[in-house]
């Protein structure tokens, strides 16, 4: 978007539309190391630079604090406490009022930011931070939730029950049943451009954050809320973010409070940026579980009733738990008809980090309980997973039928999960390679190879209503160039790029000449956050609104000036067609400047049809669903436990793709994402709640060298969105990443060959190779019992 051409006004279509591949818009600055982040930003004359002072103890009160070392520390300028913010000393998204700047009085997780030093060099704070002398009354801390009671242990936030039929007594009739308990690990969002803001003083009340966020609105109201002003007098910038995935939608409000804080009461510029280990320590992710599950099924493996509790760690604050702990229930079915089903959430709350929004949001924690009880089935009744799994699909879009409503009571009136499976059974030919594996393993004595197929019936839209409204700003100007911005953030994914196609397509333009512009509160305010899948769907069509009006008064001055109807104008490659004649595009924008024609327009999107009662657990939760389908084979080595990822083929549904190229890179990346997840990527806390995996040396994400083998990926050609997205497509951020539940069934398929396939492996996740290890020696002895 760099550069303005002069369009060829004679050609057949236009360059970068819609439903086009187009390469990331600053895909070659990534790679050449020139997109500018926050850290890249020239800084003010006379920046100063923070560091954190974080809590050494993970539950206690504070009994002193010494900070004379730290203040006469060289390039010391300033030490800030709970006493120098001059608002609310409260970023709580959820309202709770549980989440300080910096502490103030207690301490409530390890790595708890309670002072902030701020000096002449980052490297100066760091080191001043270290200076201080804080004693502690140590109090119990609870740091484990798997022996904690939802009826007795505290919560941060109202836990969700949804009920529909009679779960226990269809559970209690039925002739078959099994009762178990999972845990599934978290993950650490370990985006490659830390929590970062740069925070400039202006006028008056008025501050300037630069700030790595997926929500600059709700970062904007933390902000104001911390300093004591109206949100008019905050302004938030992000032209990009290194990597977001749910990890900036609220964890980034801290560090831009901070620095807003202490720029207003030194009138210079301040910046803070966090290395890995503080970043890791002192910012949420993704919750782990404890999953519950009580499922009765007849002789075939049809699921009659189940019964789920989901216990997740929310750390010590409410943050996005609450709504995390509702998608996770949301999503228990995945691409399952439960004829009666009881699903509960329990929200503890524990003296560990809060944890957070990743990509997902519950989501993906959901649907590998439901596989888990899949698996339990098919082990139990003698079958083929995959079996299991086709027989208790919702109906498909167009049966009539009357399984097709979810827990939430909302009907699936879209699903395409069949037609999805089967082509893809067909293509990754499922059938054959299952009965290969079973002869490898046959005769192959130590290395034993697992094939899974798993769907995903992902969830389009907050739950939160009103965050699913988006704005933006279109300009034409009068040399026929366009400027664009919207509420989105660009973290990565391709969103200015897409919603720039959209621009580019509703005035028949080329892409090279639609401007994208960093994502700023005072162009475009009160948006939702670029999370839930959502930014595509909700800021393109904003755009494309906005872009309508202006096309809309183009259309009235031509046929005005040239006295043709409305229905003569039309808009062609590059150019305007108007009556019998044909004009040029930006020619047409300078006879309209001229005539004094209004060329930029404000546009706004609601998602409709969507409503939810928490208090009943019913609703029309979701706009539409996103489906897929991965089929994944391994290769564990049953002495260690080692393992590859021998082949993955996925076919995934995003409607009628704006950008396919996009697309694709998107489902590679939240699979392998998914993956690390549910494999190698595992956060251990000591018994003095010390975050141990905190730098890449302990905590392991996936290499490259940890893809598939073979890496299969296809788009389906056939679908398009149900309901009228922007040009039918669907969203692509995060339904893709559940497609890696295929992984860790594929370990479990491995591992249960050691005992015939006759024991369920209950393989938790992350399934690291020591885990594994440990389910093989488990079903050799289960099955040298069972065999005895």
């Amino acid at each position: 978007m760099n550069k303005h051409t002069v369009p060829d006004i004679k050609a057949a279509s236009i360059k970068g539309g819609v439903h086009a591949d187009q390469r990331h818009d600053s895909a070659h600055k990534h790679v050449a190391g020139t997109a500018v982040y926050i850290d890249d930003i020239p800084e003010p004359a006379g920046t100063l630079h923070a560091g954190l002072g974080l809590s050494t103890v993970a539950h206690g009160v504070i009994r002193s604090i010494d900070l004379s070392a730290v203040r006469a520390a060289s390039g010391v300028v300033t030490v800030l406490t709970a006493a120098d913010v001059p608002g609310e000393n409260d970023i709580s998204p959820s309202g709770m009022h549980d989440d300080p700047v910096l502490a103030e009085g207690k301490v409530m997780f390890h790595g708890q930011p309670i002072f902030c030093v701020i000096a002449q060099t980052r490297d100066q704070a760091r080191r001043a931070a270290r200076l201080a002398k804080i004693t502690y009354e140590e109090l119990p801390a609870t740091l484990d939730i798997w022996p904690l009671d939802p009826k007795t242990d505290g919560q941060v936030f109202p836990a969700l029950a949804l009920t529909r039929g009679d779960a226990a007594t269809a559970i209690a009739a039925a002739p078959k049943r099994v009762t178990a308990r999972m845990r599934l690990g978290g993950q650490d969002h370990f985006y490659l451009e830390g929590q970062v803001s740069l925070a400039i003083p202006g006028e008056d009340t008025e501050v300037t954050v630069h700030c790595s966020t997926q929500g600059p609105t709700e970062t904007q109201h933390m902000v104001a809320h911390a300093l004591g002003v109206p949100s008019s007098a905050v302004t938030i910038e992000v032209r990009r973010m290194g990597g977001g995935f749910g990890g900036k939608e609220t964890q980034a409000n801290q560090c831009a409070a901070l620095a807003a804080i202490a720029a207003k009461k030194l009138g210079r510029a301040v910046k803070i940026r966090l290395d890995r280990d503080e970043d890791m320590v002192a910012t949420g992710k993704r919750h782990d579980f404890v999953i519950d599950y009580d499922v009765g099924f007849d002789e075939e493996g049809r699921i009659l009733g189940v019964d789920y509790m989901f216990a997740l760690r929310a750390g010590f604050s409410a943050d996005l738990s609450g709504p995390v702990g509702d998608r996770a229930l949301f999503h228990c079915d995945n691409a399952y008809f439960f004829p009666h089903v009881h699903a509960g959430s329990a929200l503890f709350r524990t003296n560990t980090v809060s944890n957070t929004a990743f990509r997902g949001f519950g989501g993906p924690q959901g649907m590998v309980g439901a596989e888990r009880v899949i698996e339990e089935i098919a082990f139990a009744v003698g079958k083929d997973p995959l079996e299991i799994r086709k027989l208790n699909f919702y109906d498909a879009m167009g049966v009539e039928g009357t399984r097709n409503v979810t827990p939430y009571h909302q009907k699936v009136e879209d699903c395409i999960i069949q037609r999805i499976v089967a082509e893809l059974e067909e293509s990754s030919d499922y059938a054959r390679r299952r009965r290969q594996i079973a002869a490898f393993n046959t005769n192959s004595k130590y290395v034993k190879r697992g094939l899974a197929l798993t769907p995903v019936k992902f969830g389009i839209s907050f739950t939160k209503t009103e965050s699913n409204q988006a704005g933006a700003l279109v300009h034409v100007y009068s040399d026929g160039s366009v400027h664009m911005n919207h509420g989105g953030t660009e973290m990565g994914q391709g969103l200015h790029l897409k919603v720039a196609q959209v621009v580019a397509e509703e005035f028949q333009i080329d892409l090279d000449r639609v401007r994208i512009t960093a994502t700023t509160t005072d162009k475009v305010p009160n948006t939702a956050p670029t999370a839930a899948s959502s930014g595509a769907d909700l800021n393109g069509m904003a755009a494309q609104n906005a872009a309508r009006q202006i096309k809309d008064r183009l259309i009235d001055f031509a046929a005005e000036r040239y006295q043709v109807p409305r229905d003569q104008i039309v808009f062609l490659p590059n150019r305007v067609r108007v009556g019998n004649q044909e004009i040029a595009f930006n020619e047409l924008a300078r006879q309209a400047f001229v005539a004094r024609v209004q060329l930029s327009a404000a546009g706004h999107y609601k998602t409709p049809k969507i409503h939810w009662d928490r208090s009943k657990g019913q609703g029309h939760a979701f706009y539409y669903y996103a489906y897929g389908a991965a089929c994944s084979e391994v290769s564990v080595d049953t002495l260690t436990g080692e393992y590859v990822v021998e082949r993955t083929d996925i076919l995934h549904d995003v409607g009628r793709s704006l950008n396919p190229a996009i697309d694709l890179g998107q489902i590679e990346g939240g699979f392998v994402q998914g993956v690390g997840w549910l494999t190698t990527e595992e956060l251990v806390w000591d018994d003095k709640g010390r975050l141990r995996t905190h730098a890449p040396s302990t905590y392991k994400i996936p290499l490259a060298s940890d893809r598939p083998k073979i890496f299969n990926v296809a788009l389906t050609k056939w679908s398009e969105a149900y309901e009228p997205t922007i040009h039918r497509s669907k969203a692509v951020g995060e339904p893709p990443l559940p497609l890696a539940i295929s992984v860790l069934h594929a370990l479990s398929d491995a591992v249960a060959s050691v005992a015939g396939h006759r024991i369920c492996p209950r393989l938790d996740a992350p399934a690291t190779p020591e885990k594994v290890l440990m389910a093989i020696e488990r079903l050799k002895a289960a099955g040298s019992a069972v065999g005895a």
